[in-house]
């Protein structure tokens, strides 16, 4: 077929005839949709409506959920073990989702010595971003009821982000701060890097909570996804607690820092 005819398809060596990104943008209203539909001369107009309602719905405001347990794991380390978690649950669409959030730890014999529960309300901002505003509420070690604002991300090269503000009943205002990074050794096999600062406005002897950077956490975990959803995976973790906070812990005879061998199981349906 000989396309030099066509402007679309001019080219230099055609002289005179403008290339298609050179031709003026149609400013007139776009042609009326076609209103007859060959299957609806087979189905009645409720079984059509009906299938056009579902196509809508499954073409980007159909509502979905998931339930994932990111870490749930057992720490061997110095003197008694102890145990984590953290994973979520939500709700929603693309744009608009609600979510639950929970995480904490424990130690064997003693109980659990730290718990969150936060219901929130997701936003999509953009195509890697969400902003959530909510409710934390901590059970363990001291009852309390934070307001909450954060977000959620996906940085370029692929690292997870994620970041919340939270305002106690009491005046009392904490910060977190978390990112990991998926290092696919395999198409089964991840390594994966994790660190998570928290932060305090104040000293709060109750919650053995001091000033500043509180504590940090780093953590190395390689996963073997048997499935997608059900992936073990083994790994170490490093946590400090820093300046009045590790004051805090040593005046009740915890160490400062705790280093633990885990094993765990991540998780999601």
């Amino acid at each position: 077929m000989d396309h030099s005819a066509m402007p679309a398809m001019a080219t230099p060596a055609t002289g005179g005839q403008r290339l298609l990104s050179e031709m003026e943008v149609p400013k007139m209203p776009p042609p009326t949709a076609p209103a007859d539909h060959a299957a609806d001369r087979y189905f009645s107009p409720e079984a059509m409506a009906a299938a056009r309602a579902q196509l809508r719905l499954e073409h980007g405001a159909m509502p979905v959920s998931k339930v994932m347990a990111n870490l749930a794991e057992y720490q061997a380390r110095k003197g008694a073990h102890g145990y984590r978690w953290e994973g979520q649950a939500w709700f929603g669409g693309d744009i608009d989702r609600f979510v639950l959030k929970t995480e904490g730890e424990g130690t064997r014999g003693q109980g659990v010595e730290s718990a969150e529960l936060q219901a929130l309300y997701s936003r999509a901002v953009g195509v890697y971003t969400d902003v959530q505003a909510g409710v934390r509420q901590d059970f363990e070690p001291r009852g309390r009821t934070y307001a909450t604002v954060g977000f959620e991300t996906l940085l370029p090269y692929w690292f997870d982000v994620e970041g919340a503000a939270f305002l106690s009943t009491k005046g009392e205002l904490l910060a977190r701060l978390e990112g990991s990074y998926d290092l696919r050794l395999t198409n089964r096999l991840i390594l994966q890097p994790r660190a998570e600062l928290n932060f305090a406005a104040q000293d709060t002897r109750a919650t053995g909570r001091g000033s500043g950077l509180s504590n940090a956490e780093l953590g190395l975990r390689l996963r073997y996804e048997i499935r997608r959803e059900f992936a073990p995976y083994v790994g170490v973790s490093w946590d400090r607690k820093v300046g009045r906070t590790g004051d805090y812990a040593r005046a009740l005879g915890e160490d400062r820092t705790v280093k633990s061998l885990v094993v765990g199981l991540r998780a999601w349906f």
